[in-house]
């Protein structure tokens, strides 16, 4: 039997194992954090459950795939419920817009900003249903390991103006300032710049529209459980709290993993779910894997994340699950994070409110909360976050307190953050990166991560820095592709 060895337990690498270990591959996964998840880690602190992301799951039937390969079913493991609506947008002077695939209410919601809009928003979704259908069907679990794959791909994205950016794919059927924001600020859910990110991206709405948005009851760790519980069904292994520190290799070939216990562990196949840099950081003693190293530390690198995780006495049904509060800059704010490095004093939001949809995430009578603001990684802005962070927190809960809950420093039982730093230290993520790569078309398909490598025949990759890039359904399809060449290699 062949055997595999997969570095990290995050989404991308957990659906990699299953793949494996359902098609026959003696399969094991060595986590350096004392639980699995990796981005989608989570913390239990003074009876409240908080996840650390990702929180928007989209298209579960890339994950009910992952149990039909051994004829099981998801929902035995993991209850999904939706949301509605999907986002709950908000501007300081008090306007809302609600976002879901209610296509009515959602027209309704669009006339209230702009009549003409209405229109203009069913143009713009046949253009995001054509690039679903040209990026996401055909070319996400599509692995791309030469220029010809990239050639044979590039007409689709051609006749898709794919070298246009989200915003001005929006901005060409949509003439109303805040729903051009409204339509645009998904790419920043990825690591994207709206003003900079290939229109392609605009398939998330046509994603998010044809299998709705959905949290896993009990939290996305809950989803990352019932993975785990499926590939140790089928009989994979998983070893948490030792973090490899070598991938070993012969020639142009990979042997295996020792770990900072000193367990040494040999395979057919090595796979890393890790950072791209820190991966090839661990091929010691390669020529090869030292000029990957400098190559990739040349390339765009996404913003980092602060996030402030808080827990509140009271229930708020007037907070949706997913809210977005934007700053009053749209366009010079994300110059802040991607240009000029700034942490900016006025960020925009991404507000978690779980314990909307799933009660027992908070201690009863209780709500579960984590706002999220992107900010500069730590090539272009590097402050003191050990003492920033805590006025940072403080920039933050003020401008919920302003635009949502005007008693919040009342109700606030626990609250704690993560920094850039943390993405670094807990992650071994570049730069404090979120998201790994900048997701710009000329760091996509053949121009990011390869799902194998070109020089180590059994070296894989998986996860938000290959192709087709972060977010659940990205690193999910990523896993597809990886697992496509490993068994087209193990026949």
């Amino acid at each position: 039997m062949k055997t595999a060895i997969i570095l990290g337990a995050g989404f991308g690498g957990l659906a990699l194992a299953i793949r494996l270990q359902s098609a026959g591959i003696a399969t094991t996964i060595v986590e350096a954090r004392d639980r699995p998840g990796g981005r989608a880690y989570a913390w239990r602190r003074d009876g409240y459950v908080f996840d650390a992301g990702p929180t928007v799951i989209t298209d579960p039937d890339c994950l009910r795939e992952l149990w039909a390969l051994s004829g099981s079913e998801m929902a035995h493991d993991v209850e999904l419920l939706p949301i509605h609506p999907f986002y709950r947008l908000h501007w300081s002077d008090g306007a809302t817009f609600d976002y879901s695939n209610d296509d009515a209410q959602l027209r309704a919601e669009i006339a209230r900003f702009e009549p003409a809009d209405v229109e203009g928003y069913q143009r713009f979704m046949r253009y995001a249903d054509k690039v679903y259908q040209a990026g996401y069907v055909e070319l996400a679990a599509r692995p791309f390991l030469s220029l010809l794959d990239m050639v044979r791909a590039t007409p689709a994205l051609a006749r898709r103006r794919a070298w246009r950016s989200v915003y001005a794919a929006v901005s060409a059927d949509i003439r109303n300032d805040r729903l051009r924001q409204a339509f645009s600020f998904h790419t920043l859910l990825v690591g994207g710049n709206p003003m900079k990110t290939s229109s392609i991206y605009a398939l998330i709405h046509s994603l998010e529209k044809r299998g709705g948005v959905w949290f896993a009851r009990g939290g996305t760790n809950a989803l990352v459980d019932a993975m785990v519980r499926l590939f140790e069904r089928l009989g994979g292994k998983l070893l948490l709290s030792d973090p490899v520190e070598q991938i070993e290799f012969e020639g142009r070939a990979v042997t295996g993993v020792s770990t900072r216990s000193g367990t040494s562990l040999r395979a057919d196949i090595v796979a890393s779910n890790g950072d791209l840099l820190q991966s090839y950081r661990l091929v010691k003693g390669s020529r090869y894997a030292a000029r990957k190293v400098r190559r990739l530390s040349r390339r765009s690198f996404s913003p980092s994340l602060f996030v402030v995780h808080f827990g509140l006495r009271g229930n708020f049904p007037g907070i949706a699950h997913h809210s977005i509060l934007f700053s009053d800059r749209y366009g010079p704010l994300l110059d802040d994070i991607y240009k000029h490095g700034k942490v900016a004093d006025d960020p925009a939001l991404y507000l978690h409110h779980p314990s909307a949809t799933d009660a027992s995430l908070a201690p009863p009578g209780c709500s579960t909360f984590y706002a999220l603001a992107p900010v500069p990684n730590l090539a272009k802005a590097d402050p003191d976050w050990e003492s920033f962070g805590a006025r940072y927190r403080e920039t933050i809960l003020g401008r919920i307190r302003d635009m949502l809950i005007p008693d919040l420093d009342a109700r606030l039982e626990t609250v704690f953050h993560y920094t850039p730093m943390d993405f670094q230290h807990d992650l071994a993520a570049h730069l404090g990166n979120a998201f790994s790569l900048e997701p710009l078309l000329t760091q996509s398909a053949y121009f990011r991560g390869h799902n194998r490598d070109d020089h180590f025949s059994n070296l894989y990759f998986v996860g938000a820095g290959t192709h087709p890039g972060a977010g659940i359904p990205g690193v999910v399809a990523s896993a597809k592709a990886t697992a496509s060449l490993v068994l087209e290699a193990t026949r």
